[in-house]
């Protein structure tokens, strides 16, 4: 691996683990779904999340500097965003069908386009784009 390539994985392990000990102790005071966009680099979107996506990318990033691996790591990341974002989309499927309101419309990013609820089918189809991105990603790395 290249210097540029463990600095990176360097980095995603130390944040993980940094984010996984303050969404234990956030979690343990009643804040599991407080929102911290730099959460987004290890996938978690709350810092309940990143009580499991912590050590994950953790260890991932020790196997990753252990083998010595950059495609791996990219292994790693694109399968885990594939399955992530599938989540994701169920999520926003969930949330589009559902009488419980879990997402208030008027307090999503992209409620400024559409001003209702559809913001829920369009993040849904948001991460319907990620998931065959991330797919189409993984089949060209796999392929080469």
């Amino acid at each position: 691996m290249e210097n540029w390539q463990q600095i990176i994985v360097w980095v995603v392990g130390g944040l993980a683990i940094g984010f996984a000990v303050a969404g234990f102790v956030k979690s343990r005071t009643g804040k599991a779904y407080g929102k911290f966009w730099l959460l987004n680099i290890i996938g978690a979107f709350v810092w309940g999340d990143a009580i499991i996506f912590g050590p994950f990318w953790a260890v991932a990033s020790v196997i990753v500097i252990w083998m010595q691996s950059w495609w791996l790591f990219e292994i790693i990341f694109l399968c885990f965003w594939l399955v992530r974002s599938v989540g994701e989309t169920i999520y926003w499927l969930n949330q589009q069908f559902s009488s419980v309101i879990r997402e208030k419309p008027e307090k999503m990013l992209l409620h400024r386009f559409v001003k209702s609820n559809a913001v829920w089918f369009l993040m849904q189809i948001w991460w319907q784009c990620i998931s065959v991105a991330t797919l189409v990603l993984l089949i060209l790395l796999l392929k080469s």
